[in-house]
């Protein structure tokens, strides 16, 4: 059999930008792929990475200190932040690490999907091999289309702009932009794929499990409004993994001071991805959460009590309101851009209030309250109406999804739903005396909720275009 050569540092790492002869011949420095069990390791990939900082203020949760943003040359994070639609974002935008690494990992999961049929080995492992990198290639594409097109709107998503697919490893390929529903039809025919051959307990964390898989199942029908098929697939994966970590207990122990929670041991993950990297939530301790959404979490919240700081006038701005996230990811893991159990109850609550079933929607909020909130209301009153409802909902999903893409992904499918459109609205400064405050305002359908795809990316693939209408420099 002939080998199969992937060097993986030049093809899968870095994304090189044309394709190599497979030859005989091992190129030195290469790392011979030529069995399915090794195609079925290149599934697993510890440290994925995908920054947020395309869009990392574009929502009410987080904020920046007043001093990154008075006074600055106007960067991309600047004019997120002020909601600022009049400077030229695409200019700024000459590249974006998001885009790159997705597009990457796609490369990867075609790789293996392509080539693995051609190895030696178990015609079982070679299926397993495949289907994980599918359901792997639909999560990231259900990134990039959430990150740099309109949120999925059943009326228009057969005529919204969307992005590539890729389908095929192929470094070199121009592909025709798709719409968003092309790419959701894409994304599900992929999931439904890949589930049959899923395990239950795959061989390691990095591995995609059954309970994840139905997990992103149900994002991607909730975010199309499927309700019902979201809710039967939220409850097939709470069927694999019902966990929750218990806050209100941990917080009994004395909390990460007293007991660290490594990743392994955070009962809730269903996967092990990164907005930057392992030690993500210390990086330049930036993760500034708002006043809003303090508040929100009042004074009896172990998910704040226990995590943030309140008073480090080096990492916020004292008298704003505002707390950052000073928790080592040494003393308690928390996942911010993969999936967990929280979410999938979540999801599962939102179903039920979409279907007009307010209580059932209620009990399951509870139910992850009980290990949440640590005196005074821990059970929620069903509202009267659904919208009352949902908005419970959201609120939890604010306050249990912090950072990552939740609450940017959340804003752009509600804003598509008149009954849940929220305009956010900013006052800025708090504290500094020098400048004039001003209140800034994002309206449920501005074009900043799209991403303009990068540079790089729009000048190597004359078919791109984007999906705004800003216009490019050249």
């Amino acid at each position: 059999m002939k080998k199969t050569h992937i060097i993986m540092l030049l093809l899968v790492m870095f994304g090189a930008a044309s394709c190599e002869e497979y030859t005989d011949l091992t190129p030195k420095g290469a790392l011979v792929i030529e069995t399915a069990d090794q195609f079925y390791e290149m599934v697993s990939l510890p440290n994925r990475g995908y920054p947020i900082n395309n869009f990392q203020y574009l929502v009410d949760d987080q904020w920046m200190k007043e001093s990154n943003v008075i006074g600055v040359t106007p960067n991309i994070n600047t004019i997120n932040f002020t909601f600022d639609e009049t400077t030229d974002r695409v200019s700024l935008m000459s590249g974006s690490s998001f885009y790159n690494q997705a597009y990457v990992y796609i490369n990867r999961w075609n790789t293996i999907i392509s080539l693995v049929d051609d190895s030696k080995g178990e015609g079982s492992t070679k299926q397993l091999a495949k289907a994980e990198a599918k359901i792997y290639r639909a999560y990231d594409h259900f990134l990039l289309v959430n990150h740099y097109a309109k949120g999925y709107d059943p009326q228009t998503a057969a005529t919204d702009g969307g992005i590539c697919i890729m389908d095929k490893f192929d470094l070199e390929a121009q592909p025709s932009k798709s719409t968003v529903a092309q790419v959701y039809d894409f994304i599900q025919k992929d999931i439904e794929e890949a589930l049959p051959y899923l395990k239950e307990t795959p061989r390691d964390v990095y591995h995609p499990s059954l309970a994840f898989a139905y997990a992103f199942k149900a994002k991607v029908h909730l975010f199309k409004r499927e309700i019902a098929l979201a809710k039967e697939a939220a409850e097939k994966s709470l069927s694999y993994n019902n966990k929750i970590f218990d806050l209100v207990a941990y917080s009994a122990q004395g909390g990460p001071t007293a007991v660290a929670v490594l990743a392994a041991n955070n009962i809730e993950v269903l996967s092990y991805m990164y907005m930057t990297g392992y030690n993500e939530m210390n990086f330049a301790q930036q993760n500034i959460i708002s006043p809003e959404l303090r508040t929100l979490f009042g004074t009896n919240d172990a998910r704040f009590n226990l995590f943030f700081n309140t008073t480090s006038a080096t990492n916020l701005d004292l008298g704003s309101n505002t707390a950052y996230w000073a928790t080592q990811y040494t003393r308690f893991f928390y996942p911010t851009v993969g999936m967990k159990t929280t979410e999938v109850y979540l999801m599962l609550a939102e179903c039920y209030a979409r279907e007009n079933k307010l209580t059932e929607a209620v009990d399951i909020l509870n139910q992850l309250r009980a290990k949440r909130i640590l005196s005074g209301t821990v059970n929620l009153t069903v509202p009267a109406t659904r919208k009352e409802t949902m908005e419970l909902v959201i609120n939890e999903r604010r306050k249990e999804l912090m950072f990552g893409f939740n609450r940017f992904f959340d804003l752009k499918r509600l804003n598509t739903e008149p009954e849940y459109a929220k305009t956010i609205t900013r006052v800025f400064p708090l504290v500094n005396k020098t400048v004039p405050q001003k209140t800034y305002t994002l309206q449920p359908n501005s074009r900043l909720y799209i991403v303009p795809f990068p540079l790089t990316a729009l000048m190597k693939n004359p078919k791109l275009t984007l999906n705004t209408d800003e216009k490019v420099p050249f």
